[in-house]
This record gives structure tokens, sequence and C-alpha cells, in this order.
């Protein structure tokens, strides 16, 4: 075990203020000689999955984690100029409870209690609290608000409540950013661990990789703002010192509390949560009891469909693929996956709800076809169900099912109400800035003119997953201009440091299509 952890880091998917990439983050960590890092991304968990899969990759423990809001107030309450200046708290997952938990708080802080940021309160803190590790976060922690008000009895009290609530699992943070107020927060809180006996812990908040990349991530702060680098009112973060520090730099800094230093791995020895991969856990669809396994219903609804489709006596060949296919299904464990699909679908129709035939791999399976869940025969056109399910493939199978637009909320809803609201969601898709958009967005940080930063991001040729690494090279023109102009040249390389991380969050596509009456056809997708 390394002699610090980080256990305050950002990465890209806090949108538009972390610079880390979660690619970078555990190869840097390896780099400085540390075997464990953590993830606490702003209000959110969108890039927990990848950062644990790279952090293996690498040999780093991964800690699992998040700096979410807490509303002044409640989480209900929504009055401008008070609920919006929400407090910052670290939350990291120590075990599977944890990891539930932390999940819960940061779900609700979307469904219950966004305003500006999605805000938790304290009483669902209380409530989720178990397997997780509290830290008091940066200047934007309650502790720390009030220390910087001057109102340092009720920064214990907050710290007290926290302590109350955590136990041995709660510690105030300390960081080395050296920013005048940080300073003076680091000594109270110094004061405040001594008279509570609440333990320090030293983290940076660490929100880009190296020092050299303050100035880049100062642009990326200008981008989320609408804001430009010459503006006196930008958002600043006041130091170049919020990137991942070696153990070496926090120990100097903090030479004279130790404990700080130790503290970040004690820390990351509680924090041990796996994620679990490849065991697919359904919602259970209730068979007839007539029936003694899903299975027989499965295969049930399956012949009976097989007879409609291909008659009574329909061909040996086609009957034997139809019992391949549904004894691969059995074997995956994907019964009951074609028994949900099989139900919504059912019920669209059975209320009048227009559903599409059927696109993609999904269209090869001739068990779908039987049930009704496609309308397409993949025998008459040869389709294969290989390329939609095999023993080989890792991933669950997808269905793409068109419904109309104006009455997919009714199957949706009905999905909610049969199987649990728990058990439905949309899929959330990224908006990355791609390298024609990042030209421009870093054009108007720099205050560049409009009709030049135009021109610029018109000489990246318009081809799927084009770079701006490889614009250079395959345009000529623009690569005498980075070569030739010391301006363009800083703006490109800016671009580069900043090109294809998320930019916004939004819901998947099937989301907002549209039902095109006039060709009767569907265009929208369930998710």
């Amino acid at each position: 075990m390394s002699n610090f952890v980080h256990l305050h880091v950002h990465s890209e998917y806090s949108l538009l203020d972390g610079a880390n990439r979660i690619k970078d983050l555990p190869i840097r960590a390896k780099e400085l000689g540390m075997d464990s890092i953590a993830l606490t991304d702003h209000g959110v968990m969108f890039g927990v999955v990848d950062f644990y899969k790279e952090c293996k990759k690498n040999d780093i423990k991964p800690i699992i984690g998040c700096e979410v809001y807490v509303a002044p107030r409640t989480r209900f309450e929504k009055e401008a100029g008070i609920d919006n200046k929400y407090h910052h708290l670290i939350l990291l997952a120590k075990n599977e409870i944890g990891y539930r938990n932390l999940t819960n708080l940061v779900s609700m802080g979307f469904t219950d209690g966004f305003y500006y940021r999605p805000r938790i309160d304290y009483e669902i803190l209380e409530k989720y609290h178990e397997g997780l590790v509290c830290l008091s976060a940066c200047l934007a922690g309650h502790v720390n608000k009030e220390i910087l008000n001057e109102n340092y009895e009720k920064a214990k009290e907050v710290a007290l409540w926290h302590k109350n609530l955590f136990g041995d699992d709660y510690y105030l943070e300390i960081q080395p950013n050296g920013l005048p107020e940080q300073i003076l927060a680091n000594q109270k809180l110094i004061e405040i661990s001594r008279e509570l006996s609440i333990p320090l812990v030293a983290t940076n908040d660490a929100h880009y990789l190296r020092k050299e990349d303050s100035y880049n991530h100062e642009v990326l702060l200008c981008i989320q703002t609408g804001k430009k680098m010459t503006d006196e009112d930008r958002m600043k973060m006041g130091t170049d010192e919020f990137y991942l520090k070696s153990p070496e730099e926090m120990e100097s800094y903090f030479s004279n509390i130790p404990e700080a230093i130790s503290n970040t791995v004690k820390i990351a020895e509680k924090c041990n949560f796996d994620f679990e991969f490849g065991n697919t856990k359904l919602p259970n669809y209730e068979v007839p009891e007539e029936f003694e396994t899903h299975s027989d219903y499965f295969k049930k609804i399956c012949y009976d469909g097989f007879k409609e489709r291909y008659g009574e006596e329909p061909d040996e060949e086609i009957k034997s693929r139809l019992e391949y296919e549904i004894s691969v299904i059995e074997k995956m464990g994907y019964v009951d996956y074609f028994l949900i699909v099989w139900d919504f679908i059912n019920y669209a129709k059975s209320v009048g709800i227009p559903v599409g035939p059927g696109r993609g791999s999904g269209a090869g399976s001739i068990a779908a076809y039987s049930m009704g869940i496609t309308d397409i025969d993949p025998i008459k056109y040869s389709l294969l169900f290989e390329r939609f399910l095999n023993p080989e493939r890792i991933s669950m199978p997808d269905f793409d099912i068109d419904f109309d637009y104006e009455r997919r909320q009714e199957v949706i809803d009905y999905v909610g109400r049969k199987y649990g609201k728990d058990h439905v969601s949309q899929i959330i898709t990224f908006g990355t800035m791609s390298a024609r958009m990042v030209i421009r967005d870093v054009a108007r940080a720099l205050d560049f003119p409009y009709a030049e930063a135009d021109k610029l991001a018109k000489m990246v040729p318009m081809e799927l997953h084009i770079t701006i690494k490889k614009a250079l090279e395959q345009n000529v023109e623009l690569a005498n201009l980075y070569e030739s102009d010391a301006t363009i040249k800083k703006l490109l390389d800016i671009a580069i440091g900043l090109e294809g991380m998320p930019r916004q969050a939004s819901t998947h596509a099937c989301r907002n299509s549209y039902y095109k009456r006039s060709s009767n056809k569907l265009c929208s997708v369930i998710c």
C-alpha cells in the first residue's frame, strides 16, 4: 500500500469542470507510485463503471465515491437565492451496502432535489449513510462555509452532527491549494479536529492531471459558464494547484500533520467495493400458475406463435431452428428477457398502440418472430439468429422496438406499474466536444474572432471519428497555420487537450424521436 491516496478527484464527468480523463487517472496514479485512487465527481456517478474497469486494468484499487450537493434546507425547497446555495460533501463507498446507499442518494438528488444541481439533504443522508465514508469536502463544504463566515461554533455543530452520524468514518478535509481562504480553513479545521476528536484527511480536489493543465482547465470553466478568459468576473480556481499531486508533494505540504496523510491510506483500506459483471439481474416475470417454470411458459408462447406463423406442419428444418434458438435462450438465461419484451409489446398491441415490425439483429430470431416481438420472417429474408444471440456473446441481447411517440409513454408507464418504477429507466447519452465543436468553444473562450474561428473549424474534414490531430495530417493549409501562427497553435493545442470530453448529458434519442404520420413510419425506440 502506498503512503498516500487521492480521495477527492474529478473526472471529465464533472461536466465542463473536471478535466481528468477516466483512462488517464489510474495510469497517472501508478506513475506517481500510488496503488489506489478515488473518483468523486460532482453530484453524479456517470463514470464509475469505466473508472473501475480502467483501474483494474492498471492494477490500481478503485474507490467509488461522489461529491454530493447538500441542500441548505430540504431537497424539496426551491426558492431562488436560498436553495441554490448548496453545500458540498464527499461520500465514498466502503462496501456493497455503501454503494447501494450512494446510488440511492445520487438518484434522489435528481428525482427529488434537483434545483440547479442534483441535491440531497440531511434527512436522506441520515437514512442512507450506512457503508459510507464521509469527508467534509472543499471550501464549498458546510463546515468550511461556516468557518469562512466567521461562525466557528456553527462549524463545530455541523462537524459534530456528521461525526455522530458517521462515527469513525467521518473526516475533516484539509487541502494544500494555497488559497488564503483554504489556509484559514485548514487552521480552523485542525482546531475543530482537536476539540471534537475528529480525524483529519489530506486531499487535493484534483480537477486536472498535471500542473501545466491548469490553463486548459480555466478555458473549460469558461466554456461551462459562457465566459471569456479576459472577463474579470469569470469563474476561477484561484491557483494552479488543483492537480493530481504526488505523495511527496502532499507529504511535504502537510509535514506537520502526518496523520492527515496516513489517514488517506486507512480510508482506502476501508473501501472494498467490487462490481459484479456478467451476472445479469432481470425483473421477475410472473407466469400463470399452471406453468411449472418460466421456460415452460416461454416455450408455449413460442410454439403457439410458430404454428400461427408457419402452419400446423412446418418444414422440419424451420422447426429445428426454433428449438435451437430456444435452447440457446434458455442456456444463456434470457427467458425472462424475452417474456418481458413480449409482455409490453403484447400490451401495446392490445390497447391499439402502433408497434414497428422490428429492426436490427433481433429480427433474425425466429423465436422473437413466433412470439410476435418482431413481424419480419427471418427465414424468408435469410436472417441469422447468431448476429443477435450466441453462446460467445457476453453482452445482453438488444431488441430495438418502435412505438408511436405520442403513446410511447403509456408503454413506459405500463412497464413501471408491472415491474416497479425502480426497475425502469431511460438511457443517458453524452454529447462530447467533437473536433469542430471544441475549436469553436475554445475560440469563444479565448475571444477569438468568430469568422476566423469558423474558418478554422471548417478546415477539419467532415468525417466520422475525425480528430484535430488527424485533420492536421490531412489538411496542409491547417497544418501550415498551426506551424506558422502562434495564436492558432495555442488555440488548437488547447482544443486538442479538451477534445472528446463530455459536454452535456441528455436522454437517449429514443425519448425525442418522432412519428412521421405522412409516411406512417415509426421512428422512436423504447429503452
